[in-house]
């Protein structure tokens, strides 16, 4: 996924309210940016970050600026961080259009928001006349508290427990059902589940494993200009 406008830095002065930030820019200019994250962004908001942001010239938009990423250093130098969880869906499915996910290969039919279970929208619905259907689910992960190891989820999901439940009555139904979780940053050689965080959501995870629900996790590259999927990482206990 390429930006089609060049992104601007800066430096963030604080993060508030969940959706708001506001930034200092290298002109020297102070601006509030929509913060496009409802999780906690552990590790990721310490004042003074080096930020980048996208700009709209939208007339119906309050605030021009929309943060993107955010540098973080763990100790093995700085690395970007993509922040915005609106991309995810749209970067796995370009990446499964392209063949690089190797374990979502082969279906011709890809359909995104599509209405399944108990009130709710799978984010991508992969379908084959001789494979069946699948069902993707899409988390976004950015939390990294040791340096090489991605972490979910950052804060209480009790949506993405009731997820899980969906997706294993999916494999009930008859059909394949995947969890992708989306890391945007270039940095992790693993994922694991944040049983600190939310001890529910890990205990759900394991109920879906356990009911045929498979887990896949992709690192993304990502650059001032570009945020791509790169790679599979293994997920870990």
């Amino acid at each position: 996924m390429l930006f089609p406008v060049p992104l601007v830095s800066g430096r963030l002065v604080q993060r508030y309210k969940r959706f708001l930030a506001d930034v200092v820019l290298d002109t020297g200019e102070t601006i509030t940016a929509t913060c496009p994250n409802t999780g906690s962004m552990k590790g990721l908001v310490a004042p003074g970050s080096r930020v980048w942001l996208s700009t709209s010239d939208s007339p119906t938009r309050k605030y021009r600026h929309t943060w993107e990423m955010v540098e973080a250093d763990l100790g093995q130098g700085p690395h970007l961080v993509g922040i915005n969880t609106n991309h995810p869906n749209k970067l796995v499915a370009e990446a499964i259009e392209g063949g690089i996910v190797m374990g979502l290969k082969g279906y011709p039919l890809l359909r995104r928001e599509v209405k399944y279970g108990k009130n709710s929208r799978i984010d991508i619905l992969l379908e084959c006349a001789t494979k069946g259907t699948c069902y993707v689910e899409i988390k976004n992960v950015h939390m990294m508290r040791r340096a090489g190891f991605a972490e979910f989820p950052d804060s209480v999901t009790e949506r993405g427990a009731k997820h899980l439940v969906e997706m294993s009555d999916m494999v009930r139904a008859g059909h394949r059902a995947v969890m992708v979780y989306l890391i945007q940053r270039g940095d992790a050689e693993s994922l694991s589940l944040a049983a600190d965080v939310d001890p529910k959501y890990v205990e759900a995870f394991k109920l879906a494993s356990a009911a045929g629900v498979e887990a896949i996790a992709l690192r993304c590259r990502v650059k001032p200009d570009e945020i791509a999927v790169e790679t599979a990482v293994p997920i870990t206990a």
